[in-house]
């Protein structure tokens, strides 16, 4: 019986022994199914009642060899239920300590604080970018769900120090907190600008009031949920065909076309060289909607005499694997 689990093949070992001493005792003796099933049952609790008739010696040598089997079921049990214990026991150790050297290898990853329904929603985004991302959430109960996703975790609260430093927030890119409450946000992005000040913080603002409290904490971006589906709902009244075109581009994962920025590096080749001379478009056939500069002025459709700098930012629009060859070229 492989395909069953051991405490099914236990209940079902046992229902065998015991139709099997009910049945013995009735063919041996000759009693009936009460008085058969009375002795079976107390001849496997071994609770020495006396026998309920007048037992044959071929009755005896039954109920030794019955007591053997069920000795025999008894420490069969045993053995299973410790072997399931200690193997469990052995499987949540072992688990832990690999995900534990795992988080320690973890470097310019992005830690989500929470992992509710936009927790989660963030994190399946994120890996679709290919991207690294380590979870923390206090609720153990969620556990089974981000190991379905296959992501690294810690259990315990997001705005405790000890927590964030585990999570590897000094070799962090970017922490995201979007946890229910708007004071535990506050308290996460004031712990991890103290850790890390250059860390990108995104945080959720639940209340439209918590906006400024979450910015003067030091959160780099503040998003509310609500105030986002209230636009969004709204634009796809007014301009159902630009949100079409976005959604294709930022949830449709069958369309190969996505927005992407990508930084200017400093030994990169293109530096001091203008659009039209870069041929981005004529080469890889990308739009480059803005180019943000390192002073944060944004030029929008910059025109083709515009300079590539280092400390710039291209915004740019185009299939993946034309930005992963322009990205290669910037960095």
């Amino acid at each position: 019986m492989p395909h069953l689990n051991p405490a099914a093949k236990n209940f079902i070992f046992f229902i065998a022994l015991f139709s099997f001493g009910t049945s013995g005792y009735m063919i041996i003796e000759g009693w009936d199914v009460i008085d058969s099933m009375f002795m079976t049952t107390i001849t496997l609790a071994t609770v020495g009642y006396s026998e309920v008739n007048k037992i044959s010696p071929e009755g005896r040598m039954f109920t030794v060899v019955l007591i053997f089997f069920g000795v025999s079921l008894f420490l069969y049990v045993a053995g299973n239920t410790m072997q399931f214990l200690v193997e469990g026991r052995i499987r949540v150790i072992l688990g832990r300590r690999k995900l534990e050297k795992i988080i320690a290898k973890l470097s310019d990853h992005y830690i989500i604080c929470g992992y509710g329904r936009i927790g989660r929603g963030l994190c399946q985004y994120l890996l679709q970018k290919d991207l690294k991302v380590l979870i923390v959430e206090k609720d153990e109960d969620r556990i089974p769900e981000m190991e379905e996703d296959n992501v690294p975790y810690i259990i315990g609260e997001a705005n405790e120090e000890e927590n964030l430093e585990k999570a590897g927030i000094a070799r962090a890119k970017g922490l995201l907190t979007v946890l229910g409450s708007d004071p535990n946000n506050v308290f996460v992005v004031l712990i991890s600008k103290q850790l890390n000040p250059d860390l990108f913080v995104v945080a959720r603002a639940n209340q439209h009031m918590a906006k400024k409290t979450l910015e003067s904490a030091g959160a780099d971006k503040v998003i509310s949920p609500y105030d986002l589906g209230a636009r969004r709902m709204a634009h796809a009244i007014l301009r159902p065909t630009v949100i079409h075109f976005l959604e294709m581009a930022f949830t449709d994962q069958e369309t190969d076309i996505n927005f992407e920025e990508i930084p200017v590096a400093a030994d990169c080749q293109l530096i001091n060289t203008t659009l039209m001379d870069s041929k981005i478009r004529q080469n890889l056939d990308l739009l480059i909607i803005a180019i943000k500069k390192s002073n944060g002025t944004m030029e929008f459709n910059p025109k083709p005499d515009s300079l590539i700098q280092e400390g710039d930012t291209i915004i740019t629009v185009g299939q993946q694997a034309k930005l992963k060859k322009l990205e290669c070229l910037l960095t």
